[in-house]
């Protein structure tokens, strides 16, 4: 049994994320949580809420279900969209140019 948690639009660039998704893929789901709790990175907050959304998601889908034997199956995060932060800074002979903020989408599924 499978459950996915899903965050879209995260204020992170992906290559922050992926470096902390990677970090967890295919630990224990307890283990990932403790992990992720003690991580001194800027996504680890928004992938530690997202482990615990899945995790929460599970335990919906099945109340019978053992928590210990969760582990996060998969996890990745790819590129959002950059048009919800755009931003313009002056350049030479009077043009502009567009400053794009990193946006992410991060998925993660936990199973047994």
């Amino acid at each position: 049994m499978e459950a996915i948690a899903k965050a879209r639009f995260q204020k992170i660039s992906v290559r922050k994320a992926r470096v902390i998704v990677n970090l967890i893929r295919g630990q224990n789901a307890a283990q990932a949580l403790e992990m992720l709790r003690f991580t001194r990175k800027a996504a680890a907050p928004i992938v530690f809420k997202l482990l615990d959304s899945a995790i929460s998601n599970a335990r919906a889908k099945d109340q019978a279900l053992d928590l210990d034997s969760l582990k996060v199956t998969t996890a990745f995060a790819d590129k959002a969209p950059d048009r919800f932060m755009r931003r313009w800074r002056p350049r030479a002979q009077g043009r502009a140019t567009r400053i794009t903020k990193g946006m992410s989408h991060i998925t993660i599924v936990v199973g047994n």
